[in-house]
């Protein structure tokens, strides 16, 4: 393998943008076109693949992150309540109160505090708070994938040499 893609390879771990990582290894290339697609052909090279996988093992080693750690976040987001972001008066929880699991749900707060009057004189009167939840459909999708409850059937039927009928059904 070569320096240039030793760097394709420790850039692309970095956020799996293969464009940026491109770019960043071989910096005369300008037009993203070109490195997307010279990026793509470098993820197909046999010692590429097998240098990328031991970088993430690597990574997945010193920040001690297992299999079960990643699935037990994504049934958290798939599953998490959000009634338990909110106290029994209806009001939005300090985030110091939620439990792990309504943490796991949030995605982000965004707090803007509000003000009457103008200038000096101006007063605070509240805040707003704005809760990003975590996408429940896309850490679902995560979980039926991983564990290979949706999948997509191929039927192959031939009746003659030469003609082939293939129909695909979805299943759930």
């Amino acid at each position: 393998m070569t320096e240039a893609q030793k760097r394709f390879c420790d850039e692309y771990v970095i956020d799996f943008n293969g464009t940026r990582a491109y770019k960043a290894a071989y910096p005369n290339c300008k037009k993203d076109e070109t490195a997307k697609a010279a990026a793509s052909r470098l993820l197909t090279n046999v010692n590429v693949i097998q240098y990328i996988q031991e970088q993430k093992e690597e990574l997945k080693e010193k920040i001690n992150i297992t299999k079960e750690q990643v699935i037990n976040q994504i049934a958290r987001i798939a599953f998490g309540d959000i009634r338990k972001l909110y106290n029994e008066n209806g009001g939005l929880k300090n985030i110091q109160d939620l439990d792990d699991d309504a943490a796991a749900i949030v995605a982000g707060i965004e707090t803007t505090e509000e003000f009457d009057g103008y200038g000096e004189d101006r007063e605070q009167i509240g805040y707003t708070k704005k809760v990003k939840i975590a996408s429940k459909d896309k850490a679902l999708d995560m979980l039926g994938k991983y564990f290979g409850i949706f999948t997509e059937k191929v039927e192959i039927n031939s009746d003659k040499p030469f003609e082939v009928n293939i129909n695909v059904k979805g299943s759930k």
